[in-house]
Protein backbone atom coordinates (compact mmCIF):
# COMPACT_ATOMS: atom_id res chain seq x y z
CA UNK A 1 0.00 0.00 0.00
CA UNK A 2 1.78 3.31 -0.89
CA UNK A 3 1.34 5.92 1.94
CA UNK A 4 1.91 9.54 1.70
CA UNK A 5 5.28 10.59 3.31
CA UNK A 6 3.97 12.66 5.78
CA UNK A 7 1.09 10.50 7.01
CA UNK A 8 4.20 7.83 7.30
CA UNK A 9 6.80 9.60 8.53
CA UNK A 10 3.80 11.36 12.09
CA UNK A 11 2.45 7.35 12.14
CA UNK A 12 5.95 6.59 12.96
CA UNK A 13 7.06 8.85 15.50
CA UNK A 14 4.02 8.37 16.92
CA UNK A 15 4.27 4.61 17.24
CA UNK A 16 7.83 5.54 18.72
CA UNK A 17 6.57 7.94 21.07
CA UNK A 18 3.99 5.21 21.92
CA UNK A 19 6.87 2.63 22.24
CA UNK A 20 8.61 4.36 24.86
CA UNK A 21 5.50 3.72 27.45
CA UNK A 22 5.91 -0.45 26.58
CA UNK A 23 8.06 -2.90 27.92
CA UNK A 24 11.98 -2.53 27.61
CA UNK A 25 11.61 -4.66 23.71
CA UNK A 26 15.19 -5.24 24.05
CA UNK A 27 15.17 -6.80 26.86
CA UNK A 28 12.03 -8.79 26.39
CA UNK A 29 13.23 -10.03 22.85
CA UNK A 30 17.12 -11.30 24.60
CA UNK A 31 15.31 -12.90 26.99
CA UNK A 32 13.00 -14.63 24.55
CA UNK A 33 16.37 -15.61 22.48
CA UNK A 34 18.65 -17.48 25.18
CA UNK A 35 16.33 -20.20 25.33
CA UNK A 36 16.08 -20.63 21.80
CA UNK A 37 19.50 -20.25 20.62
CA UNK A 38 20.86 -22.33 23.80
CA UNK A 39 17.69 -25.45 22.21
CA UNK A 40 19.68 -24.45 18.67
CA UNK A 41 23.18 -25.19 20.64
CA UNK A 42 21.79 -28.54 21.65
CA UNK A 43 20.24 -29.45 18.92
CA UNK A 44 23.34 -29.22 16.79
CA UNK A 45 25.67 -30.64 19.00
CA UNK A 46 23.07 -33.79 19.12
CA UNK A 47 23.22 -34.28 14.99
CA UNK A 48 26.98 -34.03 14.95
CA UNK A 49 27.19 -36.22 17.86
CA UNK A 50 24.54 -38.76 16.44
CA UNK A 51 25.59 -38.73 12.35
CA UNK A 52 28.94 -37.82 12.37
CA UNK A 53 29.80 -39.79 9.13
CA UNK A 54 26.52 -37.81 7.40
CA UNK A 55 28.53 -34.31 8.42
CA UNK A 56 31.35 -34.33 5.64
CA UNK A 57 30.83 -33.48 2.22
CA UNK A 58 32.17 -34.64 -0.78
CA UNK A 59 34.72 -31.85 -1.24
CA UNK A 60 36.66 -32.83 1.54
CA UNK A 61 36.72 -32.90 5.40
CA UNK A 62 34.26 -29.72 5.91
CA UNK A 63 32.04 -30.48 9.10
CA UNK A 64 28.51 -29.43 8.87
CA UNK A 65 28.16 -27.95 12.17
CA UNK A 66 26.57 -24.64 12.04
CA UNK A 67 22.85 -23.90 12.22
CA UNK A 68 21.59 -22.14 9.07
CA UNK A 69 17.87 -22.69 8.24
CA UNK A 70 15.31 -25.61 8.45
CA UNK A 71 14.71 -28.08 5.36
CA UNK A 72 11.61 -28.56 3.47
CA UNK A 73 11.00 -31.69 5.69
CA UNK A 74 11.46 -29.98 9.41
CA UNK A 75 14.73 -30.78 9.77
CA UNK A 76 17.85 -28.55 10.66
CA UNK A 77 20.06 -27.53 7.95
CA UNK A 78 23.79 -27.53 9.12
CA UNK A 79 26.35 -26.26 6.67
CA UNK A 80 30.04 -25.98 6.97
CA UNK A 81 32.52 -23.59 8.14
CA UNK A 82 33.19 -22.78 3.78
CA UNK A 83 29.15 -21.66 3.55
CA UNK A 84 28.34 -18.20 3.85
CA UNK A 85 26.51 -17.80 6.21
CA UNK A 86 28.58 -20.03 8.82
CA UNK A 87 29.98 -17.02 10.92
CA UNK A 88 26.45 -15.91 11.60
CA UNK A 89 25.55 -17.97 13.99
CA UNK A 90 28.90 -17.70 16.10
CA UNK A 91 27.88 -13.85 15.27
CA UNK A 92 24.57 -13.95 17.21
CA UNK A 93 26.26 -16.06 20.24
CA UNK A 94 28.65 -12.99 20.81
CA UNK A 95 25.66 -10.66 20.61
CA UNK A 96 24.34 -12.46 23.02
CA UNK A 97 27.51 -12.15 25.38
CA UNK A 98 27.50 -8.63 24.47
CA UNK A 99 23.90 -8.21 26.37
CA UNK A 100 24.17 -10.34 29.37
CA UNK A 101 27.88 -10.46 29.71
CA UNK A 102 27.33 -14.17 31.13
CA UNK A 103 30.25 -16.37 30.47
CA UNK A 104 28.29 -19.23 29.07
CA UNK A 105 27.54 -17.26 25.94
CA UNK A 106 31.27 -16.63 25.30
CA UNK A 107 32.52 -20.00 26.15
CA UNK A 108 29.92 -21.00 23.26
CA UNK A 109 30.90 -18.22 20.77
CA UNK A 110 34.28 -19.38 21.49
CA UNK A 111 33.53 -22.84 20.67
CA UNK A 112 31.90 -22.30 17.07
CA UNK A 113 34.28 -19.01 16.28
CA UNK A 114 37.37 -21.47 16.47
CA UNK A 115 35.20 -23.95 13.80
CA UNK A 116 36.03 -21.05 11.62
CA UNK A 117 39.76 -20.72 11.84
CA UNK A 118 40.70 -22.13 8.15
CA UNK A 119 38.54 -19.79 6.41
CA UNK A 120 41.06 -17.18 6.72
CA UNK A 121 43.02 -18.80 3.97
CA UNK A 122 39.93 -19.48 1.46
CA UNK A 123 40.52 -17.46 -1.39
CA UNK A 124 37.48 -19.39 -3.31
CA UNK A 125 35.04 -16.48 -1.81
CA UNK A 126 33.91 -13.04 -0.96
CA UNK A 127 31.98 -13.95 1.74
CA UNK A 128 35.09 -14.15 3.64
CA UNK A 129 34.10 -11.07 5.37
CA UNK A 130 30.83 -12.56 6.23
CA UNK A 131 32.02 -15.43 7.72
CA UNK A 132 35.28 -13.77 9.68
CA UNK A 133 34.19 -10.05 10.11
CA UNK A 134 30.69 -11.50 12.06
CA UNK A 135 32.53 -14.20 14.27
CA UNK A 136 36.50 -13.49 14.72
CA UNK A 137 35.33 -9.15 14.26
CA UNK A 138 32.76 -9.40 17.04
CA UNK A 139 35.06 -11.67 18.86
CA UNK A 140 38.24 -9.53 18.94
CA UNK A 141 35.73 -6.37 19.78
CA UNK A 142 34.59 -7.96 22.65
CA UNK A 143 37.64 -9.43 23.89
CA UNK A 144 40.48 -8.12 22.42
CA UNK A 145 42.19 -11.83 21.78
CA UNK A 146 45.28 -11.13 20.30
CA UNK A 147 44.93 -14.63 17.96
CA UNK A 148 41.26 -12.89 16.77
CA UNK A 149 43.17 -9.85 15.72
CA UNK A 150 45.87 -12.06 13.36
CA UNK A 151 42.81 -14.58 11.87
CA UNK A 152 40.95 -10.77 11.06
CA UNK A 153 43.79 -10.00 9.30
CA UNK A 154 44.92 -12.91 7.53
CA UNK A 155 41.22 -12.93 6.40
CA UNK A 156 41.23 -9.48 5.19
CA UNK A 157 44.46 -9.89 2.93
CA UNK A 158 42.84 -13.44 1.36
CA UNK A 159 39.89 -11.04 0.35
CA UNK A 160 42.44 -8.67 -1.24
CA UNK A 161 43.10 -11.12 -3.50
CA UNK A 162 40.31 -11.14 -5.60
CA UNK A 163 40.22 -7.47 -6.26
CA UNK A 164 40.78 -6.19 -9.69
CA UNK A 165 42.03 -2.85 -10.21
CA UNK A 166 41.05 -2.78 -13.58
CA UNK A 167 37.78 -3.40 -12.27
CA UNK A 168 38.22 -1.81 -9.26
CA UNK A 169 35.80 -3.97 -7.28
CA UNK A 170 36.61 -7.63 -5.54
CA UNK A 171 35.27 -10.10 -7.34
CA UNK A 172 31.87 -12.12 -6.11
CA UNK A 173 31.70 -15.52 -8.00
CA UNK A 174 34.34 -16.67 -9.55
CA UNK A 175 32.97 -16.65 -13.25
CA UNK A 176 29.89 -18.32 -13.97
CA UNK A 177 26.28 -18.53 -16.12
CA UNK A 178 28.10 -16.04 -18.99
CA UNK A 179 30.03 -13.73 -16.25
CA UNK A 180 33.47 -12.62 -16.53
CA UNK A 181 33.44 -10.60 -13.36
CA UNK A 182 30.36 -10.67 -11.42
CA UNK A 183 30.30 -8.14 -8.69
CA UNK A 184 26.94 -8.70 -6.47
CA UNK A 185 25.35 -5.81 -3.86
CA UNK A 186 25.88 -8.28 -1.72
CA UNK A 187 29.88 -7.50 -1.46
CA UNK A 188 29.20 -4.25 -0.17
CA UNK A 189 28.66 -6.20 3.12
CA UNK A 190 32.65 -7.25 3.38
CA UNK A 191 34.49 -4.20 3.39
CA UNK A 192 34.15 -4.27 7.34
CA UNK A 193 36.73 -6.82 7.20
CA UNK A 194 39.12 -4.42 5.36
CA UNK A 195 38.22 -1.54 7.58
CA UNK A 196 38.59 -3.63 10.71
CA UNK A 197 42.25 -4.73 9.40
CA UNK A 198 42.94 -1.20 8.14
CA UNK A 199 42.57 -0.45 12.11
CA UNK A 200 44.40 -3.16 13.50
CA UNK A 201 47.33 -2.55 10.95
CA UNK A 202 47.57 0.65 10.27
CA UNK A 203 48.04 -0.77 6.15
CA UNK A 204 45.72 1.44 4.32
CA UNK A 205 46.21 -1.01 1.44
CA UNK A 206 42.81 -2.40 2.56
CA UNK A 207 41.35 0.84 2.81
CA UNK A 208 41.79 1.48 -0.57
CA UNK A 209 40.61 -1.40 -1.75
CA UNK A 210 37.26 -0.87 0.25
CA UNK A 211 36.98 2.99 -1.21
CA UNK A 212 37.77 1.39 -4.75
CA UNK A 213 35.01 -1.40 -4.59
CA UNK A 214 32.17 1.17 -2.57
CA UNK A 215 33.09 3.87 -5.51
CA UNK A 216 32.64 1.60 -8.06
CA UNK A 217 29.67 0.34 -6.76
CA UNK A 218 28.20 3.59 -6.76
CA UNK A 219 28.56 4.38 -10.04
CA UNK A 220 27.39 0.95 -11.87
CA UNK A 221 24.43 -0.81 -9.31
CA UNK A 222 22.57 2.33 -8.85
CA UNK A 223 19.82 3.66 -11.12
CA UNK A 224 18.83 6.89 -10.94
CA UNK A 225 16.16 6.43 -8.66
CA UNK A 226 18.30 4.69 -5.82
CA UNK A 227 17.20 1.14 -6.08
CA UNK A 228 19.98 -1.31 -6.69
CA UNK A 229 20.94 -4.18 -9.56
CA UNK A 230 21.87 -7.15 -8.16
CA UNK A 231 24.72 -8.23 -10.60
CA UNK A 232 27.07 -6.47 -12.63
CA UNK A 233 29.29 -7.97 -14.60
CA UNK A 234 32.29 -6.28 -15.67
CA UNK A 235 35.04 -7.20 -18.55
CA UNK A 236 38.36 -7.80 -16.08
CA UNK A 237 40.43 -6.08 -18.58
CA UNK A 238 38.85 -2.73 -19.28
CA UNK A 239 36.58 -2.33 -16.29
CA UNK A 240 33.51 -1.82 -18.78
CA UNK A 241 30.03 -2.62 -18.04
CA UNK A 242 29.26 -5.89 -20.00
CA UNK A 243 25.43 -6.80 -17.96
CA UNK A 244 22.82 -5.67 -15.47
CA UNK A 245 21.22 -8.78 -13.85
CA UNK A 246 19.68 -10.68 -10.74
CA UNK A 247 20.26 -13.67 -9.67
CA UNK A 248 18.11 -13.73 -6.33
CA UNK A 249 15.69 -11.31 -7.58
CA UNK A 250 12.53 -11.20 -9.31
CA UNK A 251 13.87 -9.97 -12.46
CA UNK A 252 17.27 -7.72 -14.04
CA UNK A 253 15.01 -4.51 -13.13
CA UNK A 254 13.77 -5.39 -10.34
CA UNK A 255 14.32 -4.00 -6.89
CA UNK A 256 15.23 -7.22 -4.82
CA UNK A 257 14.41 -6.57 -1.35
CA UNK A 258 17.38 -7.92 0.49
CA UNK A 259 19.60 -6.60 -1.81
CA UNK A 260 18.49 -3.00 -1.43
CA UNK A 261 19.09 -3.76 2.26
CA UNK A 262 22.21 -4.74 1.64
CA UNK A 263 22.97 -1.66 0.47
CA UNK A 264 21.66 0.78 2.76
CA UNK A 265 23.95 -0.90 5.66
CA UNK A 266 26.80 -1.22 3.40
CA UNK A 267 27.00 2.71 2.87
CA UNK A 268 26.20 3.49 6.25
CA UNK A 269 28.94 1.85 7.22
CA UNK A 270 31.73 2.84 4.86
CA UNK A 271 30.45 6.50 6.16
CA UNK A 272 31.13 5.10 9.50
CA UNK A 273 34.60 4.03 8.43
CA UNK A 274 35.63 6.85 6.33
CA UNK A 275 33.66 9.94 6.95
CA UNK A 276 33.07 10.36 3.36
CA UNK A 277 29.77 12.57 3.33
CA UNK A 278 29.13 10.53 -0.34
CA UNK A 279 29.01 7.32 1.43
CA UNK A 280 25.97 9.14 3.93
CA UNK A 281 23.78 10.61 0.95
CA UNK A 282 24.27 7.52 -0.71
CA UNK A 283 23.21 5.58 2.49
CA UNK A 284 19.90 8.12 2.80
CA UNK A 285 19.22 8.25 -1.13
CA UNK A 286 18.35 4.48 -0.45
CA UNK A 287 17.02 4.46 2.78
CA UNK A 288 14.24 7.32 1.53
CA UNK A 289 14.14 4.93 -1.87
CA UNK A 290 13.32 1.94 0.44
CA UNK A 291 10.43 3.75 2.19
CA UNK A 292 8.96 4.89 -0.84
CA UNK A 293 8.50 2.10 -2.60
CA UNK A 294 4.88 1.76 -3.72
CA UNK A 295 4.69 -1.71 -2.02
CA UNK A 296 6.36 -1.60 1.17
CA UNK A 297 4.08 -3.49 3.49
CA UNK A 298 2.13 -1.54 6.41
CA UNK A 299 4.47 -3.00 8.88
CA UNK A 300 7.50 -2.41 7.09
CA UNK A 301 8.38 -6.30 6.41
CA UNK A 302 9.02 -6.11 2.47
CA UNK A 303 8.15 -8.76 0.07
CA UNK A 304 11.36 -10.69 -0.88
CA UNK A 305 11.16 -8.46 -4.18
CA UNK A 306 9.44 -5.12 -4.35
CA UNK A 307 8.37 -5.66 -7.88
CA UNK A 308 7.13 -9.33 -7.49
CA UNK A 309 4.25 -9.72 -9.46
CA UNK A 310 1.92 -11.86 -6.90
CA UNK A 311 1.74 -8.78 -4.38
CA UNK A 312 0.28 -8.97 -1.94
CA UNK A 313 0.49 -12.91 -1.86
CA UNK A 314 4.36 -12.86 -2.34
CA UNK A 315 6.32 -14.54 0.57
CA UNK A 316 7.75 -11.63 3.24
CA UNK A 317 11.50 -11.47 3.86
CA UNK A 318 12.00 -11.26 7.63
CA UNK A 319 16.20 -10.99 6.35
CA UNK A 320 15.76 -7.95 4.68
CA UNK A 321 13.36 -6.07 7.31
CA UNK A 322 16.30 -7.06 9.93
CA UNK A 323 19.20 -5.81 7.65
CA UNK A 324 17.09 -2.34 6.86
CA UNK A 325 16.09 -2.33 11.04
CA UNK A 326 20.12 -2.25 12.47
CA UNK A 327 21.39 -0.38 9.27
CA UNK A 328 18.93 2.62 10.23
CA UNK A 329 19.46 1.92 13.71
CA UNK A 330 22.93 3.03 12.74
CA UNK A 331 22.12 5.65 10.09
CA UNK A 332 19.94 7.37 12.91
CA UNK A 333 23.06 8.36 14.65
CA UNK A 334 25.43 9.40 11.74
CA UNK A 335 22.73 11.74 10.06
CA UNK A 336 21.42 15.08 11.87
CA UNK A 337 17.95 16.15 10.30
CA UNK A 338 16.68 12.75 9.46
CA UNK A 339 17.89 10.87 12.34
CA UNK A 340 14.74 10.78 13.87
CA UNK A 341 13.36 9.80 11.31
CA UNK A 342 15.36 6.72 10.59
CA UNK A 343 15.14 5.48 14.13
CA UNK A 344 11.40 5.92 13.76
CA UNK A 345 11.38 3.95 10.72
CA UNK A 346 13.53 1.15 12.48
CA UNK A 347 11.63 1.05 15.61
CA UNK A 348 8.67 0.02 13.68
CA UNK A 349 10.15 -2.79 12.09
CA UNK A 350 11.31 -4.09 15.42
CA UNK A 351 8.15 -3.45 16.48
CA UNK A 352 6.34 -5.50 14.10
CA UNK A 353 8.53 -8.27 14.10
CA UNK A 354 8.07 -8.58 18.17
CA UNK A 355 4.48 -8.64 17.76
CA UNK A 356 4.11 -10.73 14.64
CA UNK A 357 7.29 -12.63 13.46
CA UNK A 358 9.15 -14.24 16.37
CA UNK A 359 9.11 -18.00 16.37
CA UNK A 360 7.42 -19.58 19.52
CA UNK A 361 9.47 -20.63 22.09
CA UNK A 362 11.04 -24.08 22.23
CA UNK A 363 10.14 -24.22 18.42
CA UNK A 364 12.04 -24.00 15.21
CA UNK A 365 15.21 -25.78 16.31
CA UNK A 366 15.61 -22.02 18.01
CA UNK A 367 15.79 -19.71 15.20
CA UNK A 368 14.38 -16.49 16.63
CA UNK A 369 12.57 -15.50 13.36
CA UNK A 370 10.18 -16.87 11.07
CA UNK A 371 9.41 -16.09 7.47
CA UNK A 372 12.70 -15.12 5.57
CA UNK A 373 13.30 -15.94 1.92
CA UNK A 374 17.02 -17.01 0.64
CA UNK A 375 16.34 -17.21 -2.89
CA UNK A 376 13.64 -17.82 -4.28
CA UNK A 377 14.07 -18.34 -8.10
CA UNK A 378 16.24 -20.89 -6.63
CA UNK A 379 13.89 -23.08 -5.00
CA UNK A 380 15.36 -22.78 -1.83
CA UNK A 381 14.74 -21.12 1.42
CA UNK A 382 11.24 -19.56 1.12
CA UNK A 383 9.25 -18.34 3.92
CA UNK A 384 11.95 -20.11 6.76
CA UNK A 385 13.95 -19.06 9.90
CA UNK A 386 17.74 -17.66 8.40
CA UNK A 387 20.62 -17.52 10.45
CA UNK A 388 21.20 -14.47 8.95
CA UNK A 389 18.05 -13.10 10.03
CA UNK A 390 18.36 -13.74 13.62
CA UNK A 391 21.87 -12.38 13.64
CA UNK A 392 20.74 -8.84 12.31
CA UNK A 393 18.12 -8.68 14.63
CA UNK A 394 20.09 -9.19 17.51
CA UNK A 395 22.45 -6.65 16.13
CA UNK A 396 19.52 -4.36 15.57
CA UNK A 397 18.30 -4.67 19.17
CA UNK A 398 21.76 -3.68 20.12
CA UNK A 399 21.78 -0.75 18.44
CA UNK A 400 18.36 0.45 19.47
CA UNK A 401 19.40 0.28 23.01
CA UNK A 402 22.59 1.91 22.35
CA UNK A 403 20.65 4.63 20.40
CA UNK A 404 18.11 5.13 23.39
CA UNK A 405 21.27 4.76 26.28
CA UNK A 406 23.03 7.99 23.98
CA UNK A 407 19.40 10.19 23.62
Amino acid sequence: MKNSIPALCLALLLGSCCGEKKADIVRQNFDSAAPQLRLAIRTADSITAARPDSLVTAQGDYPRVFPRSIRKDGSLFLIPSKDWTSGFFPGSLWYMYEYTGDTLWKKQAERFTDLLQREQFNRNTHDIGFIINDSYGNGYRLTGNPAYKNVIVQAARTLSTRFNPNVGCILSWNPRKGWQFPVIIDNMMNLELLMNATRITGDSTFYRIAVSHADTTMKNHYRPDYSSYHVIDYDSLSGKVLHRNTHQGYADASSWARGQAWGLYGYTAMYRETGDPRYLEQAEKIAGRIYTFPNMPEDMIPYWDFDAPDIPDAPRDVSAATIMASALYELSTLATEQGPRYKAWADRIIDNLSASYLAPQGSNHGFLLLHSVGNLPGGSEIDTPLNYADYYFLEALLRKRKCEIND
